[in-house]
């Protein structure tokens, strides 16, 4: 009877899905991105910034029912896109401005052949208008 050799297991052939995670954190924000309501909702926060609006002037400004906003905010946040922070009675919400730069850069970080000076001015451009590179979101998820 042949003994089989034991050989190890390469962790990077079997075990590494480091890129994986990256991609499955893309498509859940992108996901959550992809329907009107949560769209209109996350670009709201974008626009209001890191202090972030209160659930009600959401609810308010997109003329939608507490509860359907509610369902809305809990997928943005489970994608990592948005962040809750109680401030008295009223519960403020926010995008998540790192992890909108980590998606911009993961669907950018090859293009352009290699050259990204190419087309990366335009996004730096876009992203320096909205946000200073480097400043944290003072809320925190509460998912």
């Amino acid at each position: 009877m042949l003994k089989a050799k034991a050989m190890p297991l390469d962790s990077l052939l079997h075990f590494h899905d480091h890129g994986n995670m990256e991609l499955k954190q893309a498509v859940a924000a992108l996901g959550a991105l992809a329907q009107e309501t949560r769209l209109s909702i996350f670009r709201l926060l974008v626009e209001a910034g890191p202090e972030g609006v209160p659930a009600g002037q959401l609810a308010e400004s997109l003329q939608v029912p507490a509860a359907t906003l509610s369902f809305h905010l809990k997928e943005l946040s489970h994608a990592g896109l948005a962040a809750s922070r109680q401030d008295g009675r009223f519960l403020y919400y926010s995008a998540s401005f790192d992890q909108m730069a980590a998606l911009m850069t993961y669907l950018t970080q090859n293009c352009c052949r290699g050259m990204p000076q190419e087309c990366l001015d335009v996004v730096e451009t876009a992203l320096g208008r909205c946000c200073a590179p480097g400043k944290r979101n003072p809320a925190r998820s509460k998912s």
